[in-house]
Protein backbone atom coordinates (compact mmCIF):
# COMPACT_ATOMS: atom_id res chain seq x y z
CA UNK A 1 0.00 0.00 0.00
CA UNK A 2 0.86 3.57 -0.86
CA UNK A 3 -0.16 6.67 1.11
CA UNK A 4 1.25 9.95 -0.36
CA UNK A 5 2.67 12.31 1.97
CA UNK A 6 0.04 14.70 1.81
CA UNK A 7 -2.39 12.02 2.45
CA UNK A 8 -0.22 10.70 5.49
CA UNK A 9 0.00 14.18 6.98
CA UNK A 10 -3.76 14.67 6.98
CA UNK A 11 -4.17 11.49 8.48
CA UNK A 12 -1.86 12.49 11.43
CA UNK A 13 -3.73 15.89 12.12
CA UNK A 14 -7.00 13.79 11.36
CA UNK A 15 -5.74 11.23 14.45
CA UNK A 16 -4.07 14.26 16.88
CA UNK A 17 -7.11 16.20 17.28
CA UNK A 18 -10.47 15.43 19.27
CA UNK A 19 -13.81 16.87 19.89
CA UNK A 20 -15.48 16.55 22.62
CA UNK A 21 -19.03 14.58 22.28
CA UNK A 22 -22.40 14.18 23.82
CA UNK A 23 -23.35 11.27 21.45
CA UNK A 24 -22.96 7.62 22.19
CA UNK A 25 -19.43 6.87 20.57
CA UNK A 26 -18.38 3.14 19.94
CA UNK A 27 -14.64 2.63 21.95
CA UNK A 28 -13.20 0.01 19.64
CA UNK A 29 -13.72 2.13 16.60
CA UNK A 30 -12.61 4.72 17.77
CA UNK A 31 -8.95 3.21 17.05
CA UNK A 32 -9.51 2.22 13.57
CA UNK A 33 -10.85 6.20 13.07
CA UNK A 34 -8.82 7.59 9.87
CA UNK A 35 -6.11 4.46 9.72
CA UNK A 36 -5.60 3.20 6.72
CA UNK A 37 -5.55 -0.48 6.62
CA UNK A 38 -3.89 -2.01 3.72
CA UNK A 39 -5.75 -4.27 1.50
CA UNK A 40 -3.95 -5.74 -1.83
CA UNK A 41 -0.91 -4.63 -2.84
CA UNK A 42 -1.83 -0.61 -2.94
CA UNK A 43 -5.26 -0.19 -2.05
CA UNK A 44 -6.53 0.44 1.54
CA UNK A 45 -9.84 0.49 4.00
CA UNK A 46 -9.88 3.46 6.20
CA UNK A 47 -12.81 4.70 8.50
CA UNK A 48 -13.77 8.26 8.07
CA UNK A 49 -16.61 8.45 10.39
CA UNK A 50 -19.86 6.47 11.85
CA UNK A 51 -23.00 6.83 13.78
CA UNK A 52 -24.42 4.31 16.55
CA UNK A 53 -23.15 1.82 18.15
CA UNK A 54 -24.58 -1.84 19.73
CA UNK A 55 -26.48 0.26 22.19
CA UNK A 56 -28.46 1.71 19.30
CA UNK A 57 -29.69 -0.82 18.11
CA UNK A 58 -31.42 -1.98 21.14
CA UNK A 59 -32.72 1.26 22.10
CA UNK A 60 -34.15 1.50 18.31
CA UNK A 61 -35.72 -1.66 18.69
CA UNK A 62 -37.14 -0.67 22.12
CA UNK A 63 -37.98 2.92 20.97
CA UNK A 64 -36.09 3.99 24.10
CA UNK A 65 -34.75 7.21 24.88
CA UNK A 66 -31.80 7.64 26.32
CA UNK A 67 -29.10 4.41 27.24
CA UNK A 68 -32.63 2.66 28.35
CA UNK A 69 -31.06 -0.64 28.87
CA UNK A 70 -31.28 -3.07 31.86
CA UNK A 71 -28.01 -5.03 31.46
CA UNK A 72 -25.40 -5.87 28.72
CA UNK A 73 -27.04 -9.34 28.70
CA UNK A 74 -30.01 -8.32 27.77
CA UNK A 75 -28.75 -6.05 24.80
CA UNK A 76 -26.70 -8.95 23.67
CA UNK A 77 -29.51 -11.10 23.82
CA UNK A 78 -31.77 -8.70 21.90
CA UNK A 79 -29.72 -8.25 19.51
CA UNK A 80 -29.62 -11.69 18.90
CA UNK A 81 -33.15 -12.42 19.13
CA UNK A 82 -33.41 -9.47 15.85
CA UNK A 83 -30.79 -10.97 13.88
CA UNK A 84 -32.11 -14.68 14.29
CA UNK A 85 -35.54 -13.25 13.11
CA UNK A 86 -34.44 -11.07 10.48
CA UNK A 87 -35.79 -8.22 11.92
CA UNK A 88 -33.51 -5.65 9.98
CA UNK A 89 -34.81 -2.09 10.39
CA UNK A 90 -32.61 -1.75 14.14
CA UNK A 91 -29.36 -2.06 12.33
CA UNK A 92 -30.32 0.47 9.96
CA UNK A 93 -29.96 2.48 13.25
CA UNK A 94 -26.05 2.43 12.80
CA UNK A 95 -23.87 4.05 9.35
CA UNK A 96 -20.40 4.19 9.03
CA UNK A 97 -18.58 5.60 6.26
CA UNK A 98 -15.37 4.49 4.62
CA UNK A 99 -12.69 5.80 2.42
CA UNK A 100 -11.30 2.63 -0.28
CA UNK A 101 -8.66 2.53 -2.47
CA UNK A 102 -9.75 -0.38 -4.87
CA UNK A 103 -9.06 -1.84 -8.37
CA UNK A 104 -11.69 -1.17 -10.86
CA UNK A 105 -12.67 -4.16 -11.66
CA UNK A 106 -12.87 -4.88 -7.95
CA UNK A 107 -15.12 -1.27 -7.93
CA UNK A 108 -17.24 -2.62 -10.24
CA UNK A 109 -18.32 -5.59 -8.66
CA UNK A 110 -18.75 -3.37 -5.27
CA UNK A 111 -21.11 -0.88 -7.18
CA UNK A 112 -23.85 -4.08 -7.64
CA UNK A 113 -24.64 -3.14 -3.77
CA UNK A 114 -26.72 -0.01 -4.62
CA UNK A 115 -27.86 0.40 -1.24
CA UNK A 116 -24.95 2.54 -0.13
CA UNK A 117 -24.26 6.20 -1.00
CA UNK A 118 -21.00 6.20 -3.51
CA UNK A 119 -18.71 9.67 -4.45
CA UNK A 120 -15.53 8.03 -6.70
CA UNK A 121 -12.96 9.88 -7.75
CA UNK A 122 -13.02 11.60 -10.65
CA UNK A 123 -10.45 10.40 -13.44
CA UNK A 124 -12.53 13.43 -15.94
CA UNK A 125 -11.29 16.31 -13.29
CA UNK A 126 -7.77 14.14 -12.01
CA UNK A 127 -5.62 11.97 -13.47
CA UNK A 128 -5.14 8.68 -11.99
CA UNK A 129 -1.80 7.76 -10.31
CA UNK A 130 0.42 5.17 -11.84
CA UNK A 131 -1.07 1.99 -9.66
CA UNK A 132 -2.40 -1.15 -10.68
CA UNK A 133 -3.04 -4.51 -8.94
CA UNK A 134 -0.85 -7.47 -9.63
CA UNK A 135 -1.85 -10.80 -8.22
CA UNK A 136 0.30 -12.43 -6.33
CA UNK A 137 2.09 -15.71 -8.04
CA UNK A 138 -0.80 -17.65 -5.73
CA UNK A 139 -3.19 -16.12 -7.02
CA UNK A 140 -2.85 -16.74 -10.81
CA UNK A 141 -5.21 -19.90 -10.74
CA UNK A 142 -6.38 -21.20 -14.49
CA UNK A 143 -10.34 -21.05 -15.16
CA UNK A 144 -12.30 -23.48 -12.91
CA UNK A 145 -14.07 -26.39 -14.98
CA UNK A 146 -17.24 -26.58 -12.19
CA UNK A 147 -18.06 -22.88 -12.04
CA UNK A 148 -17.86 -20.77 -14.95
CA UNK A 149 -17.04 -17.50 -12.87
CA UNK A 150 -14.31 -18.41 -10.36
CA UNK A 151 -10.61 -20.06 -10.26
CA UNK A 152 -9.62 -23.26 -10.43
CA UNK A 153 -6.43 -24.59 -10.04
CA UNK A 154 -3.51 -22.53 -9.76
CA UNK A 155 -0.98 -22.01 -12.65
CA UNK A 156 2.79 -23.61 -12.84
CA UNK A 157 5.64 -21.96 -12.19
CA UNK A 158 6.78 -20.92 -15.47
CA UNK A 159 3.13 -20.10 -16.92
CA UNK A 160 2.47 -18.31 -13.67
CA UNK A 161 5.33 -15.81 -14.23
CA UNK A 162 4.27 -15.49 -18.16
CA UNK A 163 0.91 -14.32 -17.27
CA UNK A 164 2.65 -11.67 -14.83
CA UNK A 165 4.99 -10.59 -16.87
CA UNK A 166 2.01 -9.82 -19.42
CA UNK A 167 -0.06 -8.11 -16.88
CA UNK A 168 2.79 -5.92 -15.93
CA UNK A 169 3.68 -4.91 -19.34
CA UNK A 170 -0.01 -4.62 -20.31
CA UNK A 171 -0.25 -1.77 -17.44
CA UNK A 172 3.10 0.00 -17.74
CA UNK A 173 2.01 0.20 -21.59
CA UNK A 174 -1.56 1.54 -21.44
CA UNK A 175 -0.51 4.12 -18.64
CA UNK A 176 2.44 5.60 -20.39
CA UNK A 177 0.28 5.84 -23.25
CA UNK A 178 -2.44 7.77 -20.93
CA UNK A 179 0.29 9.92 -19.85
CA UNK A 180 1.35 10.86 -23.81
CA UNK A 181 -1.95 11.67 -24.53
CA UNK A 182 -3.19 14.17 -21.39
CA UNK A 183 0.29 15.94 -21.90
CA UNK A 184 0.53 19.25 -22.58
CA UNK A 185 4.28 19.09 -23.37
CA UNK A 186 4.54 20.17 -27.26
CA UNK A 187 0.61 19.69 -27.76
CA UNK A 188 -2.97 20.58 -26.79
CA UNK A 189 -3.37 17.14 -25.19
CA UNK A 190 -6.52 14.77 -24.97
CA UNK A 191 -9.31 15.57 -23.07
CA UNK A 192 -8.91 13.52 -19.31
CA UNK A 193 -12.30 12.20 -20.14
CA UNK A 194 -11.47 10.63 -23.20
CA UNK A 195 -7.94 9.37 -22.33
CA UNK A 196 -8.63 7.83 -19.54
CA UNK A 197 -10.50 4.75 -21.94
CA UNK A 198 -7.36 3.32 -22.06
CA UNK A 199 -6.81 2.26 -18.69
CA UNK A 200 -6.87 -1.22 -17.81
CA UNK A 201 -9.11 -2.62 -15.39
CA UNK A 202 -6.54 -3.18 -12.58
CA UNK A 203 -5.85 0.29 -12.37
CA UNK A 204 -6.76 1.84 -8.51
CA UNK A 205 -10.01 4.10 -7.97
CA UNK A 206 -10.68 5.73 -4.75
CA UNK A 207 -14.05 6.59 -3.32
CA UNK A 208 -16.03 7.40 -0.36
CA UNK A 209 -18.67 4.31 0.64
CA UNK A 210 -21.15 5.51 3.08
CA UNK A 211 -23.96 2.32 4.42
CA UNK A 212 -26.15 1.62 7.18
CA UNK A 213 -25.26 -1.63 8.86
CA UNK A 214 -27.84 -4.17 7.64
CA UNK A 215 -26.85 -3.19 3.94
CA UNK A 216 -23.11 -3.58 5.03
CA UNK A 217 -23.77 -7.26 6.51
CA UNK A 218 -25.76 -8.21 3.75
CA UNK A 219 -22.62 -6.77 1.19
CA UNK A 220 -19.96 -8.87 3.90
CA UNK A 221 -22.54 -12.21 3.84
CA UNK A 222 -22.16 -11.99 -0.07
CA UNK A 223 -18.36 -10.58 0.00
CA UNK A 224 -16.65 -12.24 3.07
CA UNK A 225 -17.88 -15.73 0.97
CA UNK A 226 -15.11 -18.30 0.59
CA UNK A 227 -16.83 -18.49 -3.03
CA UNK A 228 -16.08 -14.66 -3.53
CA UNK A 229 -13.27 -13.43 -5.70
CA UNK A 230 -10.70 -13.07 -3.88
CA UNK A 231 -9.46 -9.39 -4.58
CA UNK A 232 -13.08 -8.52 -3.03
CA UNK A 233 -13.39 -11.32 -0.60
CA UNK A 234 -9.93 -9.65 0.75
CA UNK A 235 -11.38 -5.96 1.59
CA UNK A 236 -14.60 -8.07 2.92
CA UNK A 237 -12.58 -9.62 5.63
CA UNK A 238 -10.99 -6.27 6.47
CA UNK A 239 -14.43 -4.95 6.71
CA UNK A 240 -15.35 -7.90 8.90
CA UNK A 241 -12.41 -6.85 11.25
CA UNK A 242 -13.79 -3.04 11.61
CA UNK A 243 -17.10 -4.04 11.81
CA UNK A 244 -16.62 -6.60 14.90
CA UNK A 245 -14.87 -3.96 16.59
CA UNK A 246 -17.47 -1.19 16.02
CA UNK A 247 -20.63 -3.46 17.23
CA UNK A 248 -18.99 -6.74 18.75
CA UNK A 249 -22.95 -7.87 19.75
CA UNK A 250 -24.14 -7.50 16.14
CA UNK A 251 -20.76 -8.66 14.43
CA UNK A 252 -20.94 -12.02 16.57
CA UNK A 253 -24.54 -12.15 16.02
CA UNK A 254 -24.02 -11.93 12.26
CA UNK A 255 -21.11 -14.49 11.77
CA UNK A 256 -23.54 -17.30 13.96
CA UNK A 257 -27.01 -16.81 12.17
CA UNK A 258 -25.87 -15.31 8.57
CA UNK A 259 -21.90 -15.03 7.62
CA UNK A 260 -20.86 -18.83 9.16
CA UNK A 261 -25.21 -20.19 8.98
CA UNK A 262 -26.33 -22.45 6.33
CA UNK A 263 -29.19 -22.46 4.30
CA UNK A 264 -30.78 -25.83 3.43
CA UNK A 265 -34.27 -25.84 0.82
CA UNK A 266 -36.97 -27.89 1.72
CA UNK A 267 -35.85 -30.91 -0.46
CA UNK A 268 -32.68 -30.78 1.39
CA UNK A 269 -34.05 -30.81 5.05
CA UNK A 270 -36.82 -33.70 3.74
CA UNK A 271 -33.09 -35.71 2.38
CA UNK A 272 -31.64 -35.10 6.13
CA UNK A 273 -34.75 -36.16 7.74
CA UNK A 274 -34.18 -39.57 5.94
CA UNK A 275 -30.63 -39.65 6.73
CA UNK A 276 -31.46 -38.81 10.46
CA UNK A 277 -34.05 -41.54 10.17
CA UNK A 278 -31.11 -44.23 9.13
CA UNK A 279 -32.22 -44.23 5.27
CA UNK A 280 -29.30 -44.39 3.04
CA UNK A 281 -29.74 -41.60 0.74
CA UNK A 282 -27.35 -40.71 -2.51
CA UNK A 283 -27.37 -38.25 -5.32
CA UNK A 284 -29.96 -40.56 -7.70
CA UNK A 285 -32.15 -40.90 -4.28
CA UNK A 286 -32.64 -37.72 -3.08
CA UNK A 287 -34.32 -36.07 -5.62
CA UNK A 288 -31.54 -33.17 -5.48
CA UNK A 289 -30.07 -32.03 -8.91
CA UNK A 290 -26.34 -33.13 -9.01
CA UNK A 291 -25.34 -29.29 -8.09
CA UNK A 292 -27.72 -29.08 -5.03
CA UNK A 293 -26.37 -32.20 -3.88
CA UNK A 294 -22.89 -31.40 -3.73
CA UNK A 295 -23.68 -27.97 -2.18
CA UNK A 296 -25.48 -30.15 0.65
CA UNK A 297 -22.83 -32.45 0.63
CA UNK A 298 -20.54 -29.78 1.43
CA UNK A 299 -22.19 -28.64 4.54
CA UNK A 300 -21.21 -31.95 6.06
CA UNK A 301 -17.50 -31.31 4.38
CA UNK A 302 -17.45 -34.05 1.83
CA UNK A 303 -17.23 -33.05 -1.72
Amino acid sequence: MSLSREQVNAINHERASSNRTLRSIAEGLEEHLYVAKPVLDHGFIRVIDYMGNDAAITQAARVSYGKGTKSVQSDEGLIRYLMRHSHSTPFEMCEIKLHVKLPVFVARQWIRHRTANVNEYSARYSILDREFYIPEPDQIHAQSNVNSQGRGGLLDGDEAARVLAILKADSTRCYDNYEAMISQDGQQGLARELARMNLPANVYTQWYWKVDLHNLFHFLKLRADEHAQYEIRVYAQGLCNIVAAWVPFAYKAFEDYQLDAVSLSAQMVEVLRRMLNGEKVDQDTSGLSRREWREFMSVFGES
